[in-house]
């Protein structure tokens, strides 16, 4: 299984410590500090977890360095505050290759990594499944679009039958059917998306049936946000998805 994958990156650090108190200076909480951890988001995200599958990946993504630092209370596991860290990033500039790839992968935070026309082209020229996660309120036609409710209703133009809409514990919505999450303890979302669009790659490059790849990619992310933080699929978990 080889896929290509493109799309903007980033840094996830994590600051963790505990609120005791409010700020006396402004009515925040004040965040007594004790550990922090980095680990790749966004493309980079995608991307090891694919790679947790056995998956040959290729990846083009943005130079410029993107940080996303999230400020989280431990003892209620709360995010506090997020500041992000971004400047003006290259727009893509790619033409394909012919390198056997089994499927195309797009993950477009719409950073100006990805540009609409650039998307467009993309999803044109590729031959074979073409899977796409994008910030975009206008999304190519012919290609399996990932996508949550909040952005499916920013959408102008789009074909039903190719939206993959995610509903957080409700589970996900494809051609009207809804395919139902499965039960887990939630304790942090962010990232959830990214292990969902690489486990609806692989199980469906597998059986070649989204019907089939649906609840397999449920599976994966469900136990993503049963962990805090970025959190990149086990071989442990990839048994117990798989069986």
């Amino acid at each position: 299984m080889k896929i290509l994958l493109i799309g903007d990156s980033c840094i996830d650090k994590y600051v963790y410590g505990e609120v005791k108190r409010l700020n006396p200076e402004a009515p925040v909480p004040v965040l007594n500090y004790t550990r922090s951890t980095s680990t790749e988001g966004m493309a980079y995200n995608v991307f090891n977890n694919l790679d947790a599958f056995g998956v040959e990946v290729d990846m083009i993504t943005n130079e410029e360095t993107i940080v996303k630092t999230r400020y989280i209370d431990e003892k209620s596991n709360q995010q506090i505050l997020r500041v992000d860290e971004e400047g003006e990033v290259e727009e893509l500039e790619y033409e394909f290759e012919d390198n056997g790839y089994d499927a195309l992968v797009v993950s477009d935070y719409d950073k100006g990594f990805i540009t609409q026309e650039k998307l467009i082209e993309l999803c044109s020229r590729f031959v074979g499944p073409v899977f796409v996660d994008t910030k975009k309120n206008i999304i190519p036609e012919g290609v399996f679009v990932k996508i949550n409710e909040i952005e499916f209703g920013k959408l102008k133009h789009y074909d039903i039958d190719n939206l993959i809409v995610t509903k957080g514990g409700k589970g996900c919505e494809y051609k009207g059917k809804l395919y139902p999450a499965e039960k887990v303890n939630v304790f942090d979302v962010v990232g959830a998306g990214d292990t969902f669009l690489a486990a609806l790659v692989v199980g469906y490059i597998q059986s070649k049936s989204l019907e089939v790849a649906i609840p397999f990619a449920n599976k994966a992310a469900a136990i993503a946000v049963s962990h805090t933080g970025t959190y990149v699929l086990t071989k442990e978990d990839i048994n117990e998805i798989l069986h």
